[in-house]
């Protein structure tokens, strides 16, 4: 039996099967969606296909979702990857050495060696990289179009298989100082293509050799464009990610594995990130043909929570004339407050807030009752919302990737963000006294709040990360001046 994505392949794609019908690309968006094709539109894919008017009725969503047979894998070479299978097998598009098996299969094709598999029962087949394990998480996308050491490192991706949209990914290799946490916390890596050979004289290492360095697992070969559009459509799915040294796949326990998976929402992985005991953060922000300048003068004395902190974001408080002490996830107000900090960093950090909040709330809020200023990004800025009596929720998809617009309501300005983050702040639960200040210009979800009557601001976007590339770096100066007029 024909499915949508076999049809759209055989017209040449969404584009060239939109023209043929006379709609939108829009249209055979949902049509992937819904998995079938209105009837009045048989006669043109007839005539395109010369597939039979009967065949196209028989069109419809495969009776049980047992695999995908659109995604499969890519030839060594990475030059290519394979069409989608049809009645009779699967044609390659310019690589014949790898074949696929039928849609219901649940053995490798010829050349896979990784499996995909997600909560829904859905299988798809490709080629392993990185680490032989198996891995299960949260599938989620992320559109950046460089950076990719930095997200594999950053403590907010745990728990979660990364998809990349952008196709080449390796191609700088990797290296000690693009990392912004030193153990990985994202579950397992998906790509288009095989991983680029290094091509940047600043790489020291290949990225395989680099995840298997660190156990994550990689799979190339996945159409990530139809798996983006199933997670921006759907929501992310639970998978696991399987690259078994031996090649042989229990696909009946890993469907089990990612079905029973509990997910996101609920869990609390800033313990499982955060640092162990309390440190001092001494370095600079990174310059051109330098490296890591040593920190400037040290103004005023500032204690980081990490829920998950990224490096850079302790770089620029250092930056901006922070002493930076670091302290667990779970520190007490008392512990916080003992350092007699003049402000109080909440930093980034994986999971629901709401599970974190059960111990992070009460010493934030210590922090707030005893007149320290605060500033939080990412799941600091939940936390603070929780804290000041907000809620918070789960996006259907989340925002991960660089280039996404937030307007300052206060100037009418426009940044262009960084963002990783699948929870947000209900703007209808903010109390009395906290106000809105950033917007995302993409959904129109919370991106910024501030207390009215505390000194407390935070941003669910990454203002240390560089998309703009500096748009936001002006919030770490913001937070100083802040202390700077709490001071006197």
């Amino acid at each position: 039996m024909r499915s949508v994505e076999d049809i759209i392949a055989l017209t040449g794609g969404a584009e060239a099967l939109a023209a043929r019908c006379g709609v939108g690309t829009e249209a055979v968006r949902k049509w992937r969606q819904a998995r079938a094709i209105p009837p009045k539109h048989w006669p043109a894919i007839s005539t395109a296909t010369g597939l039979p008017l009967d065949a196209l009725a028989r069109l419809s969503a495969p009776a049980a979702p047992a695999s995908s047979p659109s995604f499969h894998p890519a030839p060594s070479n990475a030059e290519t990857s394979m069409a989608p299978e049809t009645a009779s097998g699967t044609v390659p598009r310019t690589a014949p050495g790898l074949s696929s098996g039928t849609s219901l299969q649940e053995q490798p094709p010829a050349g896979a060696t990784a499996a995909l598999v997600l909560g829904d029962g859905s299988v798809f087949w490709g080629v392993g990289f990185g680490a032989h394990t198996t891995s299960v998480g949260e599938i989620c996308f992320n559109t950046g179009m460089t950076g990719y050491q930095e997200t594999l490192t950053d403590p907010s991706y745990a728990g979660q298989i990364i998809t990349f949209t952008f196709p080449h990914i390796g191609n700088v290799g990797a290296n000690a100082e693009d990392v912004e946490s030193i153990t990985p916390a994202a579950r397992g890596l998906v790509v288009k293509l095989d991983l680029t050979e290094p091509a940047n004289y600043r790489a020291t290492r290949h990225l395989d050799d680099w995840l298997k360095s660190h156990g994550i697992p990689g799979i190339a070969g996945i159409d990530t464009r139809a798996l983006t559009i199933r997670i921006r459509d759907g929501g992310a799915p639970n998978g696991v990610l399987a690259f078994p040294a031996d090649g042989r796949f229990d696909i009946p326990a890993l469907k089990a594995q990612a079905a029973g998976w509990p997910g996101l929402e609920g869990m609390d992985l800033a313990k499982e990130v955060s640092c162990r005991q309390s440190y001092r953060w001494e370095e600079g922000l990174w310059h051109w043909g330098e490296g890591f300048e040593p920190s400037p003068a040290k103004k005023h004395k500032v204690v980081a929570v990490d829920y998950g902190a990224k490096r850079n974001i302790l770089r620029c408080l250092a930056d901006a004339g922070c002493d930076v002490t670091v302290l667990p996830a779970t520190a007490t107000a008392e512990d916080i407050l003992s350092q007699n900090p003049d402000g109080v960093f909440l930093s980034n950090g994986p999971g629901d807030p709401a599970a974190t909040g059960a111990y992070a709330v009460p010493a934030i809020r210590g922090v707030l009752d005893a007149g320290k200023p605060v500033f939080g990004i990412c799941l600091g800025h939940q936390l603070l919302a929780l804290a000041l009596g907000a809620k918070t929720y789960k996006l259907d998809r989340g925002h991960r990737g660089a280039n996404q617009p937030v307007k300052d309501l206060a100037t009418g300005r426009v940044e262009i963000t960084s963002q990783n983050h699948g929870f947000a702040v209900d703007d209808k639960s903010l109390p009395e006294g906290v106000k809105v200040t950033h917007v995302s210009l993409f959904d129109g979800s919370n991106e910024g709040i501030a207390a009215e009557h505390k000194p407390a601001f935070s941003v669910q976007y990454h203002p240390e990360a560089s998309p703009g590339p500096s748009d936001s770096h002006h919030l770490f100066h913001r937070f100083v001046k802040m202390i700077e007029e709490q001071k006197g």
